[in-house]
């Protein structure tokens, strides 16, 4: 290790663990308020505190949207931007440091998805990569964005519709899970709309022949989208679930019923096309029952480009900072809970991440950065994020192998010591990345040209029509149908 590379390591080091207290205790508190997608009122305010004690700069109802801001330092050089998320999981309540499952609220919510790590760990980043540009009179800016609503809501798809990532010349972010590494894996595009089927009410037994059922539409949608699965791509999913079906009535004839669909393929044309397939079974449906069908684009997200010249440094900075510290105690939970962790469970974590067969416990040895990358056959928004900006996600072990995405045993880890040191090490790893990229000029110069590669010259275009307002912004009239022209706070660049 260079000696420039030992010192400033030893720098963050003690960057990050002289705030540690803080950021662990607004974790846990985040955690425990458990906010679902576009009402984590309480989780922004709580990083705001902070933030501005920390002497940030702050923007709120970022790109119009009441839960996200920006929090930023610095007046002149590059722009660093890091992102974080704070939502958490409907029907997922779990009480910590349980072995078993035993929600604390049964139907409460639940951080299944290590969001409360996630943001917090990406903040105390940008707070110490702000903190060793002070401390070397070194030029950069600092952006931390609060960014609502990943968890089936699309918030930064939102925020890149309105520019809100135009004047940041990088942006990283890491996700909580099993091992450590290059979050490198597979993600799909994906459009999400509510069918509305409208028709006509009647007596179902005295005058049948007079009514039009929607919930007949519905069901004719979803056996035609049944047949369509034969003749979609091999790695596109479609799901959906029936949100109002008419009432409670068997004998009245539906006059209203709604399914949410959910279509997703390898990139964003795809799943367009897809879609498209979708909505005219939809009016195929309408067509045959003679209803009306409304469709109501409610999210989507872009698929995610990796850039591996952020990679390189990302797995440069791992190696330089070693693995999380893990200890004994932290293994022994682990062995406790591995009774309700199933053989199924740790197979199927150690195929989606591509993890060693012997992998179990809590991972030491980081995953190789060549290796083929898994497939999690999942979304996420910082596809759009990635289309905008040269984007990296790295991977941080705090959980045990084996722990799955949206399960209770994910959250019931959520506040140990583990999950802890794990927050803490991929702060570190992200600032020392931020910190070479912003203080060597010819890295962001690579990153970007390699970006401009793998979007082929593509601007972005943003997959949620710009008729469609995130749900916080819709509005109701008084047919029950949304607003789409209420007023909202454009993103104004900082300067």
């Amino acid at each position: 290790m260079k000696r420039e590379d030992n010192q400033r390591v030893g720098f963050i080091e003690q960057l990050v663990e002289a705030k540690r207290d803080d950021y662990i205790r607004l974790a846990d508190q985040i955690w425990d308020l458990a906010e679902t997608r576009w009402e984590e009122y309480r989780s922004v305010e709580a990083q705001i505190e902070i933030l501005e004690r920390e002497g940030f700069r702050i923007t709120r109802n970022l790109g119009g949207l009441p839960t996200a801001f920006v929090a930023e330092a610095g007046n002149e050089g590059p722009v660093a931007g890091f992102l974080g998320e704070y939502d958490a999981l409907s029907n997922m309540s779990q009480q910590a440091a349980a072995v078993e499952a035993c929600p604390v609220c049964a139907g409460g919510n639940g951080h299944g998805c290590g969001h409360h790590l996630l943001g917090v760990g990406a903040m105390l980043a940008a707070v110490a990569t702000r903190d060793y540009l002070v401390s070397q009179d070194l030029p950069g800016i600092v952006r931390y964005f609060g960014c609502p609503a990943e968890e089936g809501g699309a918030g930064k798809t939102y925020m890149a519709r309105e520019g809100v990532f135009d004047a940041i010349d990088f942006a990283l972010t890491w996700h909580p899970g099993p091992f450590s590494g290059i979050f490198k894996y597979k993600s799909l595009a994906v459009m999400q709309a509510f069918f509305r089927f409208s028709g006509v009410a009647s007596h179902a037994a005295a005058s049948p022949h007079l009514g039009r059922s929607a919930l007949d539409a519905v069901e004719l949608m979803n056996v035609g989208v049944n047949f369509l699965r034969e003749h979609m791509p091999a790695e596109a999913r479609v799901h959906y679930a029936i949100t109002d079906a008419g009432g409670l009535a068997a004998n009245v004839v539906q006059a209203r019923a709604e399914v949410l669909y959910v279509v997703r393929a390898p990139n964003i044309e795809q799943a367009w096309a897809l879609f498209e397939r979708v909505r005219r079974i939809g009016a195929g449906a309408a067509l045959m029952t003679e209803t009306t069908v409304e469709v109501e684009v409610d999210r989507a997200c872009s698929d995610v480009l990796r850039n591996e010249t952020i990679e390189a440094l990302i797995m440069a900075n791992l190696e330089r900072f070693g693995a999380p510290p893990f200890d004994q105690s932290d293994r022994d939970f682990v062995t406790r809970l591995a009774g309700n962790i199933s053989a199924g469970d740790l197979q199927e974590c150690l195929d989606a991440y591509r993890g060693p067969a012997d992998a179990h416990g809590l991972a030491d040895t980081p995953l190789p950065l060549n290796e083929d990358p898994g497939s999690l056959t999942g979304s996420s928004d910082v596809g759009d994020v990635s289309w905008v900006v040269p984007t990296t996600q790295y991977l941080g072990a705090c959980y045990a192998v084996g722990t799955n995405m949206h399960t209770w045993q994910l959250v019931s880890q959520g506040k140990l010591p583990a999950a802890h040191k794990g927050m803490l090490h991929a702060a570190k790893v992200l600032a020392a990345t931020a910190l070479d990229l912003l203080t060597e000029p010819s890295l962001i110069d690579a990153v970007q040209a390699e970006h401009a590669r793998r979007t082929g010259g593509r601007s972005y275009v943003c997959p949620i029509p710009e008729s469609v307002l995130a749900p916080p912004l819709r509005k109701k009239n008084g047919k029950g149908k949304p607003d789409l022209a209420p007023n909202r706070t454009p993103f104004t660049q900082l300067t």
